[in-house]
């Protein structure tokens, strides 16, 4: 697979190992999602709305490391495919919560069934336990205070 290339080098690093399994997952995930016209940051403001009714682009902001500006226009895009619903928040006068519409709830239960096939066969040479552990050992490295 590697052309007789000494790679021992890279494959000690975390993170060539790490980009290479994410550029394996994502890419699956993406050719998965297709048909539901998601990409993944996509999929991900989506899931956080539908677990989280009525959070606020601020809190959307802060879990997905994502600038204001940037999510003003993708949450633009996702309204105008009446995917979201604003209405005013209840503690905070000055926000918005947002809540799936029905047709984004409908979406996300398809699209949430997606990605976890997707994992699950991105993840097929690990046993369960493996992948709860490895999932376990990514957060730790991008939760951990610097």
């Amino acid at each position: 697979m590697n052309d007789g290339l000494d790679t021992r080098y890279l494959e000690s690093l975390l993170g060539y190992n790490t980009r290479r399994a994410a550029l394996t997952i994502i890419g699956r995930f993406m050719e998965r999602m297709a048909p539901h016209d998601l990409r993944p940051v996509d999929f991900s403001v989506l899931s956080l709305i539908g677990h989280n009714p009525g959070i606020t682009s601020r809190q959307l902001c802060t879990a997905l490391g994502i600038l204001p500006p940037n999510l003003v226009g993708l949450l633009k895009s996702i309204e105008k495919r009446e995917l979201i619903h604003r209405s005013p928040h209840p503690t905070d006068g000055r926000a918005m919560g947002l809540t799936l519409s029905a047709k984004g709830a409908a979406l996300m239960q398809e699209a949430e069934a997606t990605a976890l096939a997707s994992d699950l066969s991105a993840a097929a040479a690990l046993t369960p336990a493996e992948v709860k552990t490895l999932t376990r050992l990514l957060q730790k490295v991008y939760l951990s205070p610097t």
